[in-house]
């Protein structure tokens, strides 16, 4: 039975969300049903604006804006509202560049064009929901501000970047829509933040709050009590994470949980304003719906546009969008006068597992690594050690270590289609460990593989200075929904390399049993690029027996995600960074778009927005050697957004696909001002244009 629980009001009373009373049961004749697939209760609250909010918690821009973190009144038991603010100041200053003159408060941030706060009052719906073929709970969200006009009715998908939680995007489609009085809903995309302790077998609610009882919870593995008790007997203090270990490969259904959570939001608009005998059924037919987010969810949106057959999506507005297209090998990339890229659309696993394998050497090339910000956070003895490695495998070749790096920077380059652009940007995103969690969450994702699989002899776990699997500390526990970005290294956990030199220790700091040197577990990392590319990359080899199987099942994984270039002639906006170095281009939007022009022909209303000095994570750019060499993505997604709401409400027509060339300021004492951000240009000059000429998408340097 679902139930739809009315929690008090959050204002000065300062009541948290366990303030909740049952309202209505779910009557299957009344005329606003609650969808099939949600399950058990939704949580209903309402922010006034002052205290609280949707958009900031009640911290405002300013606290959103501060280096200092909100704290929990008791940091081993923080309540479901200060878990609720805590996750928001993270998420929100994980994808925004918050440093001042980076352009927050100026372009984007909750008070640009609002109050100076830009705290914004509403209601927020909560529930778990389940797609068709999987009991694998996803937390969906529906925000309604008070400035929703249901005479005239928008909404706004946000559905998660990365593997982040329910707000992991509130400070991206979230504070746009919000600001444009529109309804946004949220999806996790069945990742989020939902971490199991298994040896106490404490999971998070969906208000991020612990439990060891049997009652519902975002994830816990699926083991049997004795199952568990023997893992914890071999792996104690060990983590099963909702991303990598449910078993369902949840990226296969990111469209259907975006598609859900425009149902969702219809059925929390026509709940809320069912009483009002001024307002009509609100429907997909009189609703603007845009499809948005960024990276995952932005390709969570797409796949959702793909896959709309009820007419609820009407334009796509998403920023460098995880998407992995259909291979389409007629189709040439070419840049400017480089040689035609014919080895596009490589899948995220196959690309990022070469990124964890070989760019701890490429870190040392001569050619970046003096002009590589923050590159002195990958220790010199790990990239020497890493290098020597690869070519006593015979993957990198090389008198010296300068050599080997600079081939295994080649091999990258050259090879493995990422853009020159990101070199410099690689080494941050190392010693960040992007492409080694990557690695090992997608591979157990698309495989299909449990926790108690160990993947690579890979597994989850706090660790201690020296490594060393430890207890996960309680404080640092009771705060992960607020701070895990749902994919370890993340919260405080790790990945640890069970199969290390020794003993069990963190990636990083592991020595490879076969070389007996710390080289970053280079051997687990060469198993994850290996399953990827179904072979022993050492020797060019079949795999063995369980690695073939397994291999097998993450390519029919990967198949299960390709998208399929078919927007339905939706108006449809990519934006992307050419320095990505987390999602090269080549693999992603630039095949996307060829694709799309392709199968939609003259029907295609796509447009692609390639933008230079730009790249993933904006949050990077408050940095020195990062804030003067590359301007915010951000700004262009809010641009990309306005341009999609002018197409679908006046009937302007989108500017044609072009390369966008801001300014960097030159250094970061400087502030952004409108002279370093041209806007995407109504009609571009020739040699700004992207186009599809024959089989050859052109792109101007």
């Amino acid at each position: 039975m679902k139930r739809i629980m009315i929690c008090a009001l959050i204002g000065a009373t300062g009541f948290g969300l366990s303030a909740c009373n049952d309202s209505n049961d779910d009557n299957p004749t009344a005329e606003n049903q609650i969808p099939g697939f949600i399950q058990g209760d939704i949580r209903h609250t309402r922010y006034d604006g002052i205290t609280d909010d949707l958009l900031t918690a009640g911290l405002g821009a300013s606290g959103l804006g501060s280096a200092i973190a909100p704290a929990f009144s008791d940091e081993r038991n923080p309540s479901p509202r200060e878990l609720r603010r805590l996750a928001i100041y993270n998420n929100y200053r994980a994808l925004v560049d918050t440093s001042p003159g980076g352009g927050y408060g100026e372009f984007f941030g909750p008070g640009v064009g609002k109050n100076t706060e830009g705290m914004i009052p509403g209601h927020e719906y909560i529930a778990y929901m389940t797609v068709p073929g999987s009991s694998v709970p996803v937390t969906v969200m529906a925000q309604v501000p008070d400035s929703f006009d249901p005479q005239s009715p928008c909404m706004v998908t946000a559905p998660s970047s990365g593997s982040r939680g329910i707000y992991g995007a509130i400070g991206t489609a979230g504070e746009w829509g919000l600001k444009k009085g529109c309804a946004v809903v949220y999806t996790d995309k069945g990742s989020g933040t939902g971490s199991h302790n298994l040896d106490t077998n404490t999971a998070q609610r969906i208000d991020g709050t612990l439990t060891a009882a049997d009652e519902p919870v975002q994830f816990r593995a699926e083991l049997s009590d004795a199952e568990r008790d023997e893992f914890n007997a071999l792996w104690p203090n060990r983590f099963a994470w909702k991303h990598a270990h449910s078993k369902v490969n949840p990226e296969a259904d990111w469209g259907r949980h975006v598609l859900q959570s425009i149902e969702f939001g219809f059925w929390a608009l026509n709940e809320q304003f069912a009483n009002d005998n001024n307002v009509d059924p609100i429907t997909p037919e009189n609703t603007l719906v845009i499809a948005s987010s960024v990276s995952n969810g932005g390709g969570a949106s797409v796949r959702a546009a793909e896959q709309d057959t009820k007419g609820l999506i009407d334009g796509v507005a998403v920023s460098e969008p995880n998407v992995n297209p259909v291979v389409d090998t007629r189709l040439a990339i070419k840049q400017g006068s480089k040689a035609p890229v014919t080895r596009h659309s490589r899948s995220l696993l196959e690309y990022t597992t070469a990124l964890a394998v070989y760019q701890g050497c490429a870190n040392n090339a001569p050619s970046i690594r003096d002009q590589a910000p923050l590159n002195n956070l990958n220790p010199q003895n790990v990239r020497d050690n890493i290098c020597n490695s690869l070519a006593n495998k015979g993957l990198v070749a090389g008198a010296d270590n300068d050599e080997r790096a600079e081939d295994a920077l080649r091999i990258l380059n050259e090879e493995f289609g990422i853009q020159p652009e990101q070199n410099l940007l690689a080494p941050v995103h190392f010693a960040s460990k992007v492409a080694q969690s990557i690695s090992m969450t997608y591979a157990n994702a698309y495989g299909r593989a449990g926790v108690e699989d160990r993947v690579c002899g890979l597994s989850f776990a706090a660790t201690d200075t020296a490594g060393a699997v430890t207890p996960f500390a309680p404080e640092k526990e009771a705060a992960a929904f607020a701070t895990s970005n749902g994919i370890p290294p993340t919260a405080g956990v790790d990945i640890v390399y069970d199969a290390a030199d020794g003993q069990p220790t963190a990636l990083p700091a592991s020595a490879s049993p076969s070389s007996n040197q710390a080289d970053y577990g280079l051997d687990a990392l060469l198993c994850l690029h290996s399953l990827a590319m179904d072979r022993n990359v050492v020797d060019d080899a079949p795999l063995p027996g369980t690695e073939a199987a397994l291999a097998k099942a993450i390519s029919q994984g990967i198949s299960e995600i390709r998208a399929t270039g078919d927007l339905q002639g939706k108006p449809a906006v990519f934006v992307t960074g050419r320095a990505d170095a987390i999602l090269p281009i080549n693999h992603t939007s630039r095949p996307y778009y060829g694709l799309n022009q392709r199968v939609e022909g003259a029907n295609s209303e796509l447009r692609y927005y390639e933008v230079l000095n730009a790249h993933h994570l904006d949050v990077l750019n408050g940095f020195p050697g990062i804030g003067d060499r590359y301007v915010p993505l951000h700004h262009y997604y809010f641009q990309a957004l306005d341009l999609v709401w002018e197409r679908l409400t006046n009937n302007t027509p989108l500017p044609p696909s072009q390369v966008v060339r801001p300014t960097p300021r030159p250094d970061i004492s400087t502030p952004l001002a409108l002279a370093n951000l041209p806007v995407i240009a109504p009609e571009p000059a020739e040699g700004d244009k992207i186009l599809l000429v024959g089989d050859e998408l052109r792109i101007p340097e």
